[in-house]
């Protein structure tokens, strides 16, 4: 048996009166999800455990099988382990967004979807004006960076992910708590490196958002996994152009496929994704394959780049999958879900439950789902499952 989990991250989203009562779910154009949820079965997935924040980090940790609950320790040191950037004991990892500032209001946290190369320039310079030998910054993808503290500094603090801030003051959601003084010097220090920097003055004259602030949240030390093929018995892999999935991948002892065209964006190589994830299953069992698009354009509030990402992501992806499972000489079993919703409405995440569906080839007693969505998964005869036990459920399905 061969499987693919395939995550269509913040898929989810709440009914709106602009399509007609329905959620973007229903409204895309999704005839490969629909085709596993009418000939398999579905159910709803709680992601989050109760109390516990509704970040990709710990929606995905409970997809990937390993309960947050027990293992979650962060999200900077998860990105940190991709990264290639060893934590040592009393090292705190943060993740180092560049993001725009105007007029003390939070307006992009992505200081518009900055390129790598100028970010790159961008956080050196925070690193040579900021870092010292017990703090340090360092580089990562289009706004996504990291800073390491030594010493167990700003562990204690209380911080929050700037896509949760959008339009609101700076000046109401600075780090508080334990060791925030720093942290809080280290944003607004930021300001005079960042602002009159060459990249940013380039920026600014082609009508682009500059990023003219860093903003500290996510820390942890580095967890402790027990790797994927003891837990279950098999191998596998992770496809993600995302940092914190790698980085997950890297902890749980499962291969990283790297794609040429992986964006982590709407311009994303989902074709790619697909035909990499397919011969990584010549060498595993388990594929899991992450794309992040579909939240990014809930996190803009975008409704049309949601459809699109999300049909694409149905298509070049779903259906790759789907077609190849439906040939293969060898049994096949697929999951698709969202890890969580990412609501237009809201532009951030929520921790409702979300549907999911399995397929296999071994399986001929589908449940009455008609449609991939989150009425569907209401109805699923799998009911609701905590995420961190999914993982089990496709072994035990067939």
């Amino acid at each position: 048996m061969k499987y693919a989990v395939l995550i269509g991250d913040g898929m989810a989203d709440f009914p709106m009166d602009d399509l007609g009562g329905k959620t973007v779910l229903q409204k895309a154009r999704t005839p490969n999800m629909d085709h596993i949820a009418m000939n398999g079965r579905m159910g709803l997935a709680r992601t989050v455990p109760e109390g516990m924040p509704p970040g990709s980090d710990v929606a995905n940790m409970s997809i990937i099988g390993y309960d947050p609950k027990k293992y979650y320790s962060g999200r900077a040191p998860l990105e940190a382990a991709s990264m290639g950037i060893p934590l040592k004991d009393s090292d705190v990892a943060f993740r180092c967004n560049l993001v725009t500032i105007t007029d003390d209001i939070i307006t992009d946290y992505s200081a518009g979807h900055i390129t790598s190369v100028e970010a790159m320039a961008l956080i050196e310079a925070v690193n040579s004006g900021l870092g010292t030998d017990k703090i340090s910054f360092y580089p990562g993808i289009s706004y996504r960076h990291l800073m390491v503290a030594s010493g167990d500094v700003g562990i204690g603090a209380e911080c929050t992910p700037p896509h949760d801030v959008i339009g609101k003051a700076k000046s109401e959601c600075m780090p508080t708590g334990k060791d925030s003084e720093l942290l809080c010097e280290l944003i607004d220090a930021s300001k005079m490196i960042l602002e009159n920097h060459s990249v940013n003055n380039k920026r600014i004259k082609a009508g682009k958002d500059p990023a003219n602030y860093i903003w500290l949240w996510g820390q942890g030390y580095a967890p402790n996994f027990t790797e994927f093929w003891q837990l279950y018995g098999m191998t596998g892999s992770i496809i993600s152009a995302v940092d914190l999935l790698k980085g997950i991948g890297i902890y749980a002892g499962l291969d990283i496929i790297e794609v040429p065209g992986a964006t982590g964006y709407l311009d994303t190589n989902y074709s790619g994704k697909a035909e990499y994830a397919l011969k990584s299953l010549k060498n595993h069992d388990f594929v899991f394959v992450h794309i992040e698009a579909p939240d990014e354009a809930g996190h803009m509030g975008d409704v049309n780049a949601k459809i699109r990402a999300i049909e694409d992501f149905d298509k070049l992806v779903v259906g790759r999958i789907l077609e190849y499972a439906r040939e293969s000489d060898e049994d096949f079993t697929i999951l698709v879900l969202p890890d969580h919703p990412t609501p237009i409405s809201l532009k951030t995440h929520t921790s409702d439950p979300v549907p999911f569906a399995i397929y296999s080839t071994a399986d001929k007693d589908p449940d009455d789902a008609v449609a991939f969505d989150e009425e569907s998964g209401h109805q699923g005869s799998l009911g609701t499952v905590y995420a961190a036990d999914l993982v089990q459920v496709l072994i035990d399905f067939n």
